[in-house]
C-alpha cells in the first residue's frame, strides 16, 4: 500500500479500490522494447451524476497510471493473498485482528494505524541489525498517514524519460507537456507548486547524472560523442547533492542552474546515452525557450550526445535481448527486431573506435 501511494502519486481512495488484474503485463511495442505498466483504477473526486449528486462508488478513470517496477512488484504480492478481481487491500483477507466478517477495502483508519505500526518494525529491525541511521525518525508534523504521500511522484516519475508526459496525462498539469515557462500562466489549471517541485527534481537528476559521469571517468571509462568536452566540463563543475534538506528557496536556485543553455546533463536510460542539452543544437524539436530536451523524441546524431563505455555494454546487452524476442517471432517483425539489434550494435561499435579518455579531452 505505501509504494502504490508513494510511487504512483495516487490518491488513497483509489489505492484502496486497486483489484487484482488492474495491472496487467504489457504487450512488447513494434520495435522489440518493454512497454510500460499501467494500472487501470476508479477515481471518486468529482464523480457526479446527470443531478449533480456524488457517486460514492466513483467510475472507472479514462486515464491509466503510470506504474514502475516497485509498484508492480508490489501489486503482484496483494494479487497473490487475495482471490481474483478483488480488493487488493480487502478488509476480509487482511483484517487479522479481528474475527468478523468484512467487507470492502480497509478502512483509512485502519491502513494509517499500518503505516504506523510498520515504522515500528523498520526501526525495531534496523536497530537489531545495528543500522540505526536506516531507522525512520519521529515527524515533527505528525503521524505519517496515507493522505501524506499525494505529491512524492515527481522524483520517481519526472526523472524517467517520457516522464513528464506521464505526469501530464496523470494530473492534467499542462506545463509538463508544453515543457516551457510559456504556459505559466494557464488559467485555473496553473499549478505554480508543482512548477518548482518539477525544477528542483529537475535539477537534483541532472546533478547525479553529473556526478555519475565523474565517477565513471574517474574509474577509467572513456567517452564519446559530439557534446563530450561540454559533458566532461559540466561534471567536474556540478555540485554533488549528497542528501540533505531542501529549503524553499531552492526551487530558485534549480531554475536558475536549468537555464544555464549547454552545461546541464540529462540521462536518457531509453537511449543509452547522456544529453549535454544545448537547444540551438538539438534535434528534439525543443519548444522555444525549453530549458530539457524532448527526451521521448531523441534523434540519432544530435549534437548533444555523450555516451560512456557502460552505455556501449548497455546497447550491446538490449540488442541481445532484442535478437531473442526476433528468434521468437514472425518473419516481418522478426526482421524488423534483428534490424534494430543491429542499429544497437553498431552504435556501440562505433563508441569504441571513436571514444577517448577523459584526459585526452581536457
Amino acid at each position: 500500500m505505501i509504494l502504490c501511494l508513494y510511487l504512483t502519486g495516487m490518491r488513497p481512495q483509489e489505492v484502496q479500490g486497486l483489484r487484482s488484474g488492474c495491472c496487467p503485463d504489457p504487450e512488447p511495442t513494434a520495435d522489440g522494447a518493454a512497454g510500460r505498466h499501467l494500472i487501470r483504477s476508479r477515481h471518486y473526486k468529482n464523480v457526479t451524476d446527470e443531478d449533480g449528486n456524488h457517486i460514492s462508488a466513483g467510475e472507472d478513470r479514462d486515464i491509466p497510471w503510470v506504474a514502475i517496477t516497485p509498484v508492480v512488484h508490489a501489486i503482484r504480492v496483494l494479487e497473490r493473498m487475495v482471490p481474483d478481481g478483488e480488493l487488493l487491500l480487502s478488509a476480509g483477507h487482511h483484517a487479522f485482528a479481528s474475527k468478523r466478517g468484512h467487507h470492502g477495502a480497509l478502512k483509512g483508519g485502519a491502513l494509517n494505524d499500518q503505516i504506523e505500526r510498520f515504522v515500528v518494525w523498520v526501526n525495531r529491525e534496523a536497530t537489531s541489525l545495528g543500522l540505526s541511521h536506516q531507522t525512520i525518525p519521529e515527524d515533527p508534523h505528525g503521524a505519517s498517514g496515507m493522505s501524506r504521500f499525494r505529491r512524492t511522484l515527481a522524483w520517481h516519475i519526472a526523472r524517467r524519460p517520457a516522464g513528464l508526459i506521464a505526469l501530464a496525462i496523470q494530473y492534467g498539469h499542462m506545463r509538463t507537456v508544453l515543457d516551457a515557462r510559456t504556459s505559466s500562466g494557464y488559467a485555473s489549471r496553473s499549478q505554480r507548486g508543482l512548477h518548482s517541485v518539477l525544477d528542483v527534481e529537475t535539477a537534483l537528476a541532472a546533478a547525479d547524472t553529473a556526478a555519475r559521469l565523474s565517477d565513471r571517468m574517474a574509474s577509467g571509462e572513456r567517452i564519446s560523442g559530439p557534446a563530450s568536452r561540454r559533458a566532461i566540463a559540466a561534471a567536474a563543475t556540478t555540485p554533488r547533492f549528497e542528501g540533505r534538506i531542501v529549503p524553499a528557496k531552492f526551487a530558485g536556485k534549480a531554475a536558475r542552474f536549468l537555464a544555464r543553455d549547454g552545461v546541464v546533463l540529462y540521462d536518457n536510460p531509453d537511449a543509452f546515452l547522456i544529453c549535454a542539452f544545448k537547444h540551438d543544437n538539438a534535434l528534439c524539436e525543443p519548444e522555444p525557450g525549453a530549458t530539457a530536451p524532448r527526451q521521448y523524441a531523441c534523434r540519432p546524431g544530435c549534437g548533444n550526445t555523450v555516451r560512456t563505455d557502460t552505455h556501449a555494454r548497455q546497447l550491446r546487452t538490449r540488442a541481445d535481448e532484442i535478437d531473442q524476442m526476433a528468434a521468437a517471432a514472425p518473419g516481418p517483425l522478426g526482421n524488423r527486431l534483428r534490424a534494430n539489434s543491429e542499429r544497437l550494435r553498431a552504435t556501440a561499435d562505433a563508441h569504441d573506435t571513436t571514444a577517448q579518455p577523459a584526459e585526452a579531452l581536457t
